[in-house]
């Protein structure tokens, strides 16, 4: 079920209200959602920027909960446990860019020629290693097919080309909006 544009400025206030509160030392308000949009099962990305740079950013796969109550948890983690940043300060709020992903299921690929480049996301396993790139990455970096898999294997802890050895390739799509698309908030 598609995202309306109702639905993704719902998700985004969800988002900034649950990072203000959260960072500022408040409990997390419950959220009276309707729509069933919201009410699915599905994985999510939030991503924090400032300045658009890249400020955190987590997100599950597998859909646990509901795409809000996910989206409410990727928020306070993308804000306070992505390991390649500090946490974020609450001082910083006022020019933070939230931006979320809200993902399809995987599929597995069979062949690479599968992959579509800015509609894929990639999600590679080989071993205990496991990678993911959401599909923004490969069009904000300008990655062909083949660098977008040598750059996710990276991301795995793997060497380039490690895709073409035995990995399992799993696809999947995104909903991805933020807050400048639609002024709501943010300095976007």
């Amino acid at each position: 079920m598609a995202l309306t544009e109702r639905d993704k400025i719902e998700l985004l206030n969800i988002s900034r209200t649950t990072v203000e509160s959260y960072l500022h030392g408040k409990s997390i308000p419950s959220f009276e959602v309707n729509s069933p949009a919201l009410k699915q099962k599905r994985g999510a990305f939030v991503s924090l920027h400032k300045g658009w740079v890249l400020r955190g950013c987590i997100g599950v796969i597998v859909p646990e909960k509901l795409l809000y109550e996910t989206v409410i948890d990727m928020s306070v983690a993308s804000a306070t446990q992505d390991p390649r940043f500090p946490s974020v300060e609450a001082p910083e709020i006022p020019e933070i860019i939230i931006e979320i992903s809200a993902l399809t299921p995987l599929n597995k690929v069979q062949d690479i020629t599968e992959i579509e480049v800015g509609r894929h996301g990639l999600f590679i396993v080989k071993g205990l290693h496991r990678g993911l790139l959401l599909p923004q990455v490969a069009v904000e970096h300008g990655f062909d097919r083949d660098t977008f898999l040598d750059q996710t294997c990276l991301k795995a802890g793997l060497p380039s080309g490690s895709w073409k050895d035995g990995a399992e390739i799993y696809v999947f799509g995104a909903e991805v909006f933020n807050e400048g698309d639609f002024n709501s908030g943010g300095s976007g």
